[in-house]
């Protein structure tokens, strides 16, 4: 018997194509994925499937790194229980800001920019697994003067570029445009 025997069975018991790719591409059934606890997710955090481990977090405190990967802890359980995302890109986006990239973000419900990074304010704008456009559009009229998009991909794995706001299109316009790639110029 194979390891994929499992994609079989879940067809024999009427699970749908939908359940049967999240669970191939996850390689445990449904009725195994109470036992992918929160040791697996640390390891996929701090381990080859990231590349970014708590000690990549050097601006946050140990409270702050905690908090960051428990919510990210729920949010794959919650994926992986549901198949649907949990609605909270822009929080995490935010908390991953603060703790590797040093954001200061301001109070609550301040217009403009979210807070500052090495005294510059900066606007983040996170880019979920569910979108498949890596382009991103800001306000022009924000005080930022920077933009640090933060993506996250379809295994929760965090990257995050910052650009200058002169670097971005559409200057004379209400949006400003930006646009992360992993290869070759940002701004687009």
């Amino acid at each position: 018997m194979s390891d994929w025997d499992f994609l079989y069975e879940m067809n024999d018991r009427g699970y749908s194509p939908e359940e049967i790719a999240d669970a191939a591409a996850s390689g445990a059934a449904p009725w195994e994925w109470a036992q992918l606890d929160r040791k697996w997710i640390d390891a996929s955090l701090d381990g080859e499937h990231s590349g970014q481990g708590q000690d990549d977090f050097l601006h946050g405190s140990q409270e702050q790194v905690d908090v960051f990967l428990d919510l990210v802890d729920c949010a794959v359980r919650y994926h992986m229980d549901t198949g649907r995302y949990l609605q909270i890109w822009g929080e995490l986006g935010e908390l991953y800001a603060e703790i590797k990239w040093g954001l200061k973000r301001h109070e609550a419900h301040r217009a403009g920019s979210d807070g500052a990074i090495s005294g510059r304010l900066v606007e983040v704008k996170t880019i979920s697994p569910e979108k498949s456009s890596d382009r991103v559009s800001v306000k022009s009229q924000g005080d930022f003067e920077q933009l640090l998009i933060v993506r996250i991909d379809s295994d929760f794995r965090f990257s995050a570029k910052l650009f200058e706001r002169s670097e971005l299109q559409g200057q004379n316009g209400k949006l400003l445009r930006g646009r992360f790639q992993l290869d070759g110029p940002g701004p687009a």
